[in-house]
């Protein structure tokens, strides 16, 4: 569910238009009057917003924002007033400039759009780079996680709902003797990930869980192997057998970058609120506040299903996502991250 509030009288874009020039010449700039238009329309909304205010003031008016306004609100701004496939390609464009520390964006635009949205995406960015998204990513990325990014970002999975529960059932035996094999990066193991629609794989990985007795992505025992542990073993050997139980799970090394990234994709592909929770929850833990991620996520989620990402948030949390905002920002950049999930009335 979407967090974005727009009200139910929405002025014309000419009206819009005009308003946010007069927010931009002259002394001084009217912050209020950016957040009041733009945090309150939607995407179609704001690209006839560009398009006419380009069209009566011969300005881009990304540009014109870009020149009055400054730091994380510009940075905000900037993103969310961009059409999705075009804030995408430019998110894609940015992070590979930054590889290795920015696998998880591209995984990110990958695993979290539908399969339209990623072959926009590949479109815009094709057409402001010129060259292929899926190139770039290959040029940029060594290994197996070059394998794995490749994969996922040429995807074009079925968005249906049916479900083959054979194929789950085989898939999951798959994964499970690629894991057990410590084959992570095996060709087939990627080609499940890369190829099946989203609804395909929450079976698979739920015929995973009932057949192995733990999830994927996660080290869990089943409730009379831990007894038994707990039972027969001193600490040390309980220790050694619950080291080899949990190389036969994706979670064997949490230092490997390259099995963070496969359990991200994973929890992206089938369950994107508990992803970008966590996210959130990263990016504003402890001394100092990831500003950059927390954008990133606000901006590309607030049309998809901020609210659902808020309501885990509170969960895992106990602290509202507007309470953590508040908390970590400060100035217009908070007014506008508030405006964009939802917080107080139009």
């Amino acid at each position: 569910m979407a967090s974005l509030k727009i009200p139910e009288l929405v002025p014309s874009p000419a009206e819009d238009s005009q308003q946010l020039r007069k927010a931009l010449v002259g002394w001084g700039t009217d912050e209020a009057c950016i957040i009041r238009i733009l945090a309150h329309r939607n995407a179609a909304q704001r690209k006839l917003i560009r398009d006419t205010y380009e069209a009566t003031y011969q300005k881009d008016l990304l540009k014109d924002l870009d020149g009055e306004i400054s730091g994380d609100f510009q940075h905000v701004v900037h993103l969310w007033t961009m059409r999705p496939a075009e804030r995408d390609a430019c998110l894609a464009n940015e992070a590979l400039k930054r590889l290795p520390g920015s696998y998880c964006i591209i995984m990110e635009i990958a695993c979290a759009r539908s399969s339209v949205d990623l072959f926009k995406a590949r479109q815009t960015y094709q057409a402001r780079y010129k060259k292929s998204l899926e190139e770039d990513v290959a040029d940029h990325s060594t290994g197996d996680f070059r394998k794995l990014l490749v994969s996922l970002v040429t995807a074009l999975r079925y968005e249906g709902e049916e479900v083959n529960m054979e194929l789950a059932s085989d898939e999951a035996k798959i994964l499970h003797e690629k894991i057990s094999d410590k084959a992570y990066s095996d060709e087939e193991l990627i080609r499940i990930l890369s190829i099946r629609s989203k609804t395909q794989l929450n079976a698979t990985f739920n015929q995973y869980n009932d057949h192995f007795g733990n999830a994927i992505n996660k080290v869990e025992f089943k409730t009379p192997v831990k007894k038994l542990i707990d039972e027969i073993c001193s600490s040390l050997v309980k220790l050694f057998l619950e080291g080899i139980l949990g190389e036969m799970d994706l979670r064997a090394n949490p230092k490997d970058q390259y099995l963070t990234l496969l359990r991200s994709a994973i929890k992206c592909l089938t369950e994107p609120e508990k992803y970008f929770e966590k996210v959130l929850r990263l990016v504003m833990k402890g001394l100092g506040t990831d500003e950059e991620s927390l954008t990133r996520v606000v901006a590309t989620r607030t049309e998809v299903d901020m609210e659902l990402i808020k309501e885990k948030y509170y969960k895992r949390n106990s602290v509202t996502l507007e309470g953590a905002i508040s908390d970590d920002t400060s100035g217009d950049y908070e007014k506008m991250l508030l405006a964009l999930i939802g917080h107080g009335n139009l």
